[in-house]
């Protein structure tokens, strides 16, 4: 049977049919990509209601409590940033996995008087962009201790040279994410706001 009795016979394709098909298979991917992309930052946000719950709870309690019983971090801290409007939970281990979910504190030599946290640039740390010398930044943990740090600082480094200093006078926080803010995919550079404690 020929081409033309197939398309007679109503089988078959029509010159327009692969063009067509191309195309929802270009706009099924391109939504694939972009119900992908939007991921990241929702789960980001709901995982903080289910981290604020944990952090009041593990005031309560004293101790670290798990936001949702596989997890493998729990709230260590919350932090906010009065003028900006912005608080995050920090969370133990940092791993990436834990990073999806809010701002790690980074392991420093002890006794350095120096707490470095790490977030992502797209959610819990895109308010970085927005911070300025002088901004206060307000650490309280969840053995009920708080503390105020003010932003001194900016460096932007390489993050394979990024290094916390050997002999820094007083306490400090270090909040880091990739930089720049706006680029996409991986980055060899991070911004470094450096805090030092109020007395």
């Amino acid at each position: 049977m020929s081409l033309l009795s197939l398309r007679q016979a109503g089988g078959g394709f029509s010159p327009r049919t692969l063009p067509r098909l191309a195309f929802l298979a270009l706009a099924l991917a391109g939504a694939i990509q972009a119900a992908s992309a939007a991921w990241t930052p929702v789960k980001a946000v709901a995982a903080q209601v289910l981290l604020e719950r944990a952090f009041e709870q593990s005031v309560i309690d004293g101790q670290p409590v798990r936001p949702w019983p596989w997890a493998d971090m729990a709230p260590l801290a919350r932090i906010s940033v009065e003028r900006l409007g912005e608080s995050s939970i920090v969370l133990s281990g940092a791993s990436g996995q834990a990073m999806a979910f809010g701002p790690t504190e980074l392991p420093t030599r002890p006794g350095s008087g120096i707490t470095v946290l790490a977030a992502h640039r797209d959610t819990h740390f895109a308010f970085m962009q927005d911070l300025r010398v002088g901004d206060t930044v307000t650490d309280e943990g969840v053995d009920g201790t708080r503390a105020d740090y003010r932003i001194e600082r900016f460096e932007t480094v390489r993050w394979d040279e990024f290094a916390v200093p050997q002999f820094a006078p007083g306490e400090w926080l270090a909040l880091t994410t990739c930089y720049p803010f706006d680029a996409t995919g991986r980055s060899p550079l991070r911004r470094v706001a450096w805090a030092r404690k109020l007395v």
